[in-house]
């Protein structure tokens, strides 16, 4: 095995290896600055241009603010995420651009589908740590993708031996490279030093740990989805997707055929086109069917009004909007947009002693208008409203992440608003405290998503950001 991984850092792939070993350097450091990301970032040309592209692609910026440097879309798109987008560039490039053989191709799909399906499983357990999950997942078969990459003549022998009836592929691995792929992936983890998620990823006695259960339930269903949704794999793994994230199991498989579409995406958006025929499509005719019966039912999310909003807000920063053209846009990209499908806006009022609301959209809402009324403070009851408004924190409400902040749910909001998950975030002017900003999706009783609560957070700091400048005329 040493000799593999000598052979794939020292003469195949020192370039991809050294790239890789920086950025998972930064995330361990706690101060880890924007230049340090930004210098490990412009050693290459090549990969700073193609990290600017997927940067301004609609998948990560929809409201397409222009972003021409490493150091703007840090700020723009976030730390975490510039850092991921290069590692994925890095190891498409590094791998695709030598030799794209088919096994290249299908393993690299189903490692691009397992990420993206472990991120949005971590999102709802976890607060943070969610872009190392997608890396360890992505990276979790690093050995295989590595020799299929850099294998030459030993590739094509066992492409040969694979494609014999009746084979024993661990066996034919084996015989071919002296160790298996997983060995070969741990030496490769080890070697360059790719973090805790990453090593743990692959030890079964650290399933425990929620982070390292959404990398094995990702690759898992990543895997049993080649065999079709419909399969006794993918029904099993639903079931204990359900148990751990806790919703019901129809509501898992349709966050699990979304992550599926959303790899897609994110296969396309990183330059990856090639992979996107690879990943199982979510439209067999049973799947398509039941899909559009439930579309026919339920708001759907229009990412064409989610960015018109957006930059309908991004323009009122500017030019100081009025307060009603304001809200407009805040309700229409949540709501339309995004496809929230109740949204309220509730503002401090009677001298900053009670929320009351301002304004509501969605079905059987109007009632809100006269019957929410929330007590700024109560020492003998608090609850999330005043909590959110106090700590500035955007939360998701009613996944295992937020389970201690559930008694702050008191029973009089859950009288009025119901009961499952919601968004929840303060809306601050400057340092002005305004209200809070609510949503769900009660009315289907549909799951909430990873990118709808991306929407959310953007849409709150924005509207913050434009009755800021409306304060200062």
């Amino acid at each position: 095995m040493q000799s593999w991984i000598d052979r794939l850092n020292n003469a195949e792939l020192p370039a991809l290896a050294a790239v890789v070993q920086d950025l998972h350097r930064l995330a361990q450091e706690e101060k880890a600055s924007v230049q340090q990301l930004a210098d490990v970032l412009l050693r290459d040309a090549s990969l700073t241009s193609k990290v600017l592209r997927v940067g301004n692609s609609v998948y990560y910026n929809p409201s397409q603010e222009s972003i021409r440097t490493i150091s703007r879309a840090i700020v723009l798109i976030g730390f975490d995420n510039v850092r991921l987008i290069g590692l994925s560039v890095s190891l498409i490039d590094g791998l695709l651009t030598r030799a794209p053989r088919e096994q290249l191709q299908e393993l690299l799909a189903r490692s691009f589908h397992a990420a993206v399906q472990a991120r949005n499983i971590a999102g709802y357990v976890l607060s943070k740590h969610q872009e190392e999950v997608f890396i360890a997942a992505l990276l979790y078969h690093l050995g295989a993708l590595a020799f299929w990459g850099c294998g030459g003549e030993q590739a094509d022998e066992l492409a040969s031996a694979l494609a014999q009836p009746g084979v024993d592929a661990d066996e034919a691995v084996r015989e071919v490279l002296g160790t298996s792929f997983r060995q070969l992936t741990q030496g490769l983890v080890k070697s360059w030093n790719l973090g805790e998620i990453v090593t743990l990823a692959h030890n079964s006695a650290s399933h425990n740990d929620p982070a390292v259960y959404a990398v094995s339930l990702g690759t898992r269903i990543s895997e049993a989805a080649l065999d079709g949704w419909d399969s006794p794999g993918v029904e099993a793994l639903i079931l204990q997707l359900a148990d751990f994230i806790g919703i019901s199991p129809e509501d898992a498989l349709q966050q699990v055929l979304a992550s599926a579409d959303e790899a897609v995406k994110v296969a396309a958006t990183f330059g990856a086109s090639k992979l996107c025929r690879l990943i199982p499509s979510t439209d067999p005719e049973l799947i398509r069917v039941q899909q559009e019966q439930r579309k026919a039912r339920l708001l759907q999310a229009d990412l064409l009004v989610l960015q018109q909003a957006l930059q309908d807000l991004g323009l009122m920063v500017s030019k100081r909007g009025d307060i009603g053209l304001i809200l407009d846009a805040l309700f229409k990209g949540l709501h339309q947009g995004a496809g929230l499908e109740r949204v309220m806006l509730a503002v401090l009022a009677d001298e900053q002693s009670r929320f009351r609301v301002k304004r509501a959209v969605g079905e059987d809402t109007q009632r809100w208008l006269t019957d929410f009324v929330l007590p700024a403070e109560q020492r003998e009851q608090p609850h999330i409203f005043s909590y959110v408004l106090r700590h500035r924190e955007a939360l998701w409400m009613g996944v295992p992440a937020s389970y201690n902040l559930n008694e702050l749910v008191t029973q009089p909001i859950r009288q009025c608003l119901g009961q499952g998950m919601f968004f929840i975030a303060p809306l601050l002017a400057g340092t002005r405290q305004i209200g809070v900003l609510y949503a769900d999706s009660r009315v289907s009783g549909r799951a909430l998503k990873h990118e709808q609560f991306v929407a959310f957070q953007r849409f709150t700091q924005l509207t913050g950001r434009c009755l800021e400048a409306l304060s200062k005329r």
